[in-house]
């Protein structure tokens, strides 16, 4: 009797949608992010005004490139 996969590849599409739908709005979110930095000092913010925001900016990229490895080490 074959197993019925059904469910588990449907499981795997499903994680798929999810995975490029985060990779899209961490990419986006950090672009943004960037051009409102940009904005800013272009407005006459300092870098040292900043830099809470830079350092998150940071951080997230950080992340964004520590989960863009663990996926791409476990296809």
């Amino acid at each position: 009797m074959a197993a019925d996969l059904t469910a588990a590849i449907q499981t795997i599409k499903d994680t798929e949608g999810v995975v490029e739908s985060a990779t899209a709005l961490i990419t986006s979110f950090g672009t943004r992010m960037q051009a409102a930095v940009d904005a800013a000092l272009e407005n006459g913010a300092t870098a040292a005004q900043l830099v809470p925001v830079t350092d998150e900016l940071a951080a997230m990229k950080s992340k964004s490139d520590a989960l863009a490895a663990a996926v791409a080490a476990n296809p």
